[in-house]
């Protein structure tokens, strides 16, 4: 868990290492750690908005279904 939080903590300088696009200005930072945990974010404004929830490998294809649910969601919040 160190590792995820101090990606986390990279992401507030800009640094996002291994990160790939998902569809609706979504996309999944890849931690190569463990099982190879996903964390998900999009672009609000000017601002990143990490996703609740997240997961591994194992679970990418449902992680991804709910990371792009809960995007549009909170998108549509406003």
């Amino acid at each position: 868990m160190a590792k995820i939080a101090d990606r986390l903590t990279r992401l507030q300088f800009g640094h996002w290492g291994d990160v790939k696009p998902i569809g609706e200005g979504v996309s999944e930072l890849r931690i190569d750690v463990g099982p190879g945990y996903r964390v998900y974010a999009f672009q609000r404004n000017r601002t990143w908005v990490v996703v609740p929830g997240g997961g591994d490998k194992s679970s990418q294809r449902r992680d991804i279904e709910a990371a792009l649910l809960l995007a549009r969601e909170l998108r549509n919040a406003d």
